[in-house]
């Protein structure tokens, strides 16, 4: 299949730039400059039939990527710079790069020199870019074409021959028309816009059964949409050899695990239940730290996994995670740890199973498609995202089982609320959040000091960026009547209005 490659120099958007040439109907595959070898770079070069270079920290003056952008060059591979990248490239063709005159960082104007240039194809004259650099090219390399220019990047955009380079992000929804900067590259390379995600079906299943051999796998299931699509394409793939097993950790929402294992037994996929809940509170006792609740939680969910694989001679473990959990736990070389996910990096480094990942590349949207030509139902389909240590971190300090249950009948008044106005579609996550202070009010005359709970409801397309959704004013006054009229000890509801960034989706 003809890809497009994006190299990652480890910019805080370079996973943007993968998932909007996705959006556009092209495959692209995604290579780490630090992490992958000299002959996996070139190898990933010569297959492509486009390159990108990602932004990043580094300064082109330290040479630390020259041997990358020459390789591009010598193939003579249509090639798109972006920030750092752009630099790279100038550089690599004979250009100068030093200071910029003027720093930018944010929303910065750019006037397009040339829009005549088909990258430019139905872009205005003047737009609104996404800038952040120290440095820029100061001279172009010779007979290169300069395209466009703001205050302090006098060489903003230029063309040398198959090779282009912006200093703006046009990856991000800041920048205007910036995805149609990148559609106007894609066609100018030529590759055909043919991909989904669900076309990947066979190779997904094909990678499971390459992986496994003829051993054993246990797959971890949630009921969720990730772990369920990973476990279908094992089954294809493995057959009996796969054991499903559902760990039941005494954190999950109302009604569950006992409405998914239902659910999954109708798509073929029987599971090992775990009762565990007295092992994780045991566990989670005293602890008030996010990190080291997930953490803990992680190794417990981890040491109950070795003992059900023991138990049936099994070597691998097959799991849901997808690209945004690998992102926010830092497992991507050059990024920062937002928040450890049990699967990802809350896994210990002493982990006795061999993992098998096969949507770890893939955002939250494109393993419903997935999903949806795997036959899973619509109820799990379109389940909102639930956290792996489910209402650990919707409790904000100790977890105790008295917390627990508070918050799990808020969560649910808050998810019938939601659901009976019919809004379930259009939202990519709703819930409660139990927090770790108290307020006073007053109930039956009497004055009470009790517990603050926080509603959170957010629209999202991939999880990586979130925005706030608008309630109607009623709904969330009848939610906050419900819950503090029907769960015990709470005399307080907020709405959290803070979008994603600065704020993460979970609380914790």
């Amino acid at each position: 299949m003809d890809y497009v490659l994006v190299i990652d120099f480890g910019g805080q958007y370079a996973h943007l730039i993968t998932r909007r040439v996705r959006d556009l109907g092209v495959y692209s595959e995604f290579l780490n400059a630090e992490s992958a070898s000299l002959e996996e770079i070139r190898e990933a070069i010569k297959g492509a039939r486009g390159v990108i270079l990602s932004g990043g920290p580094s300064s082109v003056w330290e040479g630390k990527h020259d041997h990358i952008a020459r390789i591009v060059v010598e193939e003579g591979k249509p090639a798109l710079g972006i920030c750092y990248g752009h630099q790279l490239l100038a550089k690599i063709l004979g250009g100068s790069v030093g200071k910029a005159v003027k720093p930018e960082f944010g929303p910065t104007i750019v006037s397009v020199k040339a829009r005549e240039d088909p990258l430019f194809n139905g872009i205005p004259e003047t737009i609104v870019a996404w800038m952040s650099h120290n440095d820029a090219v100061l001279q172009p390399p010779q007979e290169a074409v300069v395209l466009a220019s703001s205050h302090g990047s006098p060489i903003a955009a230029f063309r040398h021959g198959a090779v282009y380079g912006v200093q703006w992000h046009p990856e991000v929804v800041h920048t205007m028309f910036g995805l149609k900067l990148i559609e106007n590259w894609l066609k100018l390379v030529g590759v055909e816009r043919n991909w989904r995600p669900e076309h990947m079906v066979d190779k997904l299943v094909e990678s499971i059964r390459e992986a496994v051999g003829d051993g054993i796998a246990i797959a971890a299931v949630s009921g969720g949409v990730d772990s369920t699509t990973a476990s279908l394409l094992a089954k294809k793939a493995l057959g009996d050899r796969l054991i499903p097993v559902m760990i039941d950790h005494g954190l999950h929402p109302a009604g569950e695990p006992w409405r998914s294992v239902e659910l999954l037994k109708k798509i073929g996929l029987e599971v090992e239940v775990v009762d565990a809940s007295n092992r994780f509170f045991e566990a989670l006792r005293g602890l008030t730290d996010p990190e080291e609740k997930r953490r803990v939680f992680g190794r417990v969910y981890a040491e109950i996994l070795e003992e059900v694989a023991e138990s049936h001679k099994a070597e691998y473990l097959v799991q849901g995670t997808i690209y945004p959990d690998i992102i926010e736990s830092g497992r991507r070389p050059g990024a920062s740890v937002i928040k450890t996910h049990h699967n990802v990096a809350g896994l210990p480094g002493e982990f006795k199973l061999k993992l098998v990942e096969p949507l770890k590349w893939f955002y939250k949207d494109e393993v419903r498609r997935i999903a949806f030509k795997l036959g899973v139902p619509k109820e799990i389909i379109k389940r909102q995202p639930i956290p792996g240590p489910a209402l650990a971190v919707r409790v904000e300090g100790e977890v105790t089982r008295e917390k627990v249950e508070v918050v799990r009948k808020a969560d649910a008044i808050v998810r019938e609320e939601i659901e009976s106005e019919g809004l379930h579609d259009r939202l990519w996550q709703y819930f409660a959040v139990l927090l770790n202070s108290k307020a006073t009010g007053v109930k039956g005359d009497n004055r009470v000091y009790g517990h603050v709970i926080a509603v959170r409801a957010v629209l999202s397309v991939d999880a990586m960026t979130a925005s706030v959704a608008r309630l109607q004013w009623d709904l969330l006054e009848r939610i906050s009547s419900r819950i503090t009229s029907e769960v015990p000890g709470v005399v307080r509801v907020v709405y959290d209005i803070t979008s994603k960034p600065p704020a993460t989706i979970e609380w914790e």
